[in-house]
């Protein structure tokens, strides 16, 4: 059972005010908004419940849990290493390596733990399993807090409404649990993604001449 004091620092890591640079990318949304393949709340859930579910999410929930269950630096590199080769673009790379390195300088810069510089569900894990923060909730949190970023760049491209953005937001909600359910009992070679299209969004958003995030 979490305690207070385990949610709270959960709501810490996972707060926009979390000083990961989050904000300044969308995982290549805006090449798809973009290109017109979203234009509405509803084809923004269509496509964060196919990144959730088929791609990211769902590959980042078996990151998270295998690094929870390291127990030294030799094995979270393994699975980090993992993690790095199933970045599906250049932008997808730096996005991950970037935000876990500044989650890992912040939370062992707080909280004493001699973290390396790993992609972030990989850094998250890590420090959510020696800090003995439960892992159910941390990769819930986590896809929580993902979704919520790629809303909050739609909410500015599309653009869309602050309330449809967090009615879709909302509408993710009972998927993210899935998504977490639905991991128990992988490890690294149920690491898979078929969401095509957000993958190759990645990719484009690479040439994209003007922009205004960095994936």
């Amino acid at each position: 059972m979490p305690t207070d004091s385990d949610l709270l620092t959960l709501a810490q890591w996972f707060s926009p005010s979390y000083p990961l640079g989050s904000f300044a990318y969308s995982h290549g949304l805006e090449m798809a908004i973009v290109t017109g393949r979203i234009d509405s709340a509803g084809s923004l859930q269509a496509w964060l419940e196919d990144v959730l579910a088929h791609g990211t999410g769902r590959n980042d929930c078996i990151l998270i849990r295998a690094a929870h269950a390291c127990t030294d630096l030799d094995a979270v590199a393994e699975v980090d290493g993992h993690a790095r080769a199933f970045a599906s673009s250049a932008e997808r790379l730096a996005e991950t390596r970037v935000q876990g390195g500044a989650f890992a300088r912040t939370t062992a810069a707080i909280w004493g733990a001699a973290l390396p510089e790993l992609t972030h569900p990989v850094a998250v894990g890590y420090a959510a399993g020696r800090m003995s923060l439960p892992l159910e909730l941390t990769a819930q949190m986590y896809l929580q807090a993902f979704a919520s970023n790629l809303v909050s760049a739609a909410v500015r491209l599309v653009p869309l409404g602050q309330t449809e953005g967090q009615a879709c937001l909302a509408a993710l909600g009972g998927l993210v649990g899935q998504v977490v359910a639905e991991s128990r009992g992988t490890d690294l070679d149920d690491l898979v993604s078929s969401a095509f299209l957000s993958d190759v969004a990645a990719m484009r958003h690479e040439t994209l001449e003007h922009r205004i995030f960095r994936s």
